[in-house]
C-alpha cells in the first residue's frame, strides 16, 4: 500500500504513469509491484490489474534490466497497462457498438489500428474512434462498404447530438456521408 501512495504521490505532482512507473521500478528494482501501485494509484480494479500485468509479465517485467525502467513505462503505458477504464453511459455503449459492427464491415483490421480502438473504448475516447474509423476504408473485396458507411454515420449522428459536439466530428461525419453516396451511386 505504500508503494501506491507514492505512486499517487508522484501522479499528483504531474508525473505520467510511465514516469512514476519507471520512478519506482528504479527505486525498488521490483518492476512487478511498481506497475500494480501505479495501477492502484489510478484506482484500476485489480482484477483489471492483474489481466493485464499478467498479459505482458513475461515479456516486460519478468527479467528488469536496470537502467531500462523508463523504455518499460513507455511501453506499458502504450500496451493500455495504465488506461483507466471509463463507465460509458448507455448512449456511449450504444455508440461502441456501431463501432463493432463497422469493424465487422471493413472486411479485415490491422492489429495496431485494433489495438488503439480498444483503448480509446477502454477510456471513453469516443471521438478519437470514430475520427480514426471515418479515416479508414473497408477493404473492397473482403469488406462491405455500403454496411461501413452507414454504420459510422449512424454513429456520427449519435455523437454530434450531444452538446457542444467536437467539430471534427461533423467533418468526419460530412465525409462518411460522401463516402456512401460513392459507394451506392
Amino acid at each position: 500500500m505504500r508503494l501506491a501512495l507514492t505512486a499517487r504521490h508522484l501522479l499528483d505532482t504531474g508525473h505520467a504513469p510511465a514516469e512514476a512507473y519507471a520512478a519506482l521500478a528504479r527505486r525498488t528494482g521490483e518492476p512487478l509491484r511498481s506497475a500494480r501501485a501505479v495501477c492502484t494509484a489510478l484506482t484500476i480494479p485489480a482484477a483489471e490489474v492483474d489481466r493485464r500485468l499478467d498479459d505482458c509479465y513475461d515479456a516486460l517485467l519478468a527479467d528488469p534490466r536496470p537502467g531500462c525502467e523508463a523504455d518499460t513505462g513507455e511501453l506499458l503505458e502504450a500496451l493500455g497497462v495504465f488506461d483507466v477504464p471509463k463507465r460509458l453511459t448507455p448512449h456511449e455503449l450504444a455508440v461502441v457498438d456501431l463501432f463493432l459492427t463497422a469493424i465487422d464491415a471493413l472486411g479485415g483490421i490491422r492489429a495496431g489500428h485494433q489495438h488503439g480502438l480498444t483503448r480509446w473504448f477502454t477510456t471513453g475516447n469516443l471521438t478519437a474512434a470514430y475520427l480514426s474509423l471515418a479515416a479508414t476504408k473497408p477493404l473492397p473485396t473482403a469488406g462491405d462498404p455500403a454496411r461501413y458507411w452507414t454504420t459510422l454515420i449512424t454513429a456520427g449522428e449519435l455523437l454530434t447530438a450531444t452538446p457542444d459536439p467536437d467539430v471534427r466530428l461533423r467533418n468526419a461525419l460530412a465525409r462518411c456521408r460522401t463516402h456512401l453516396a460513392r459507394t451506392i451511386a
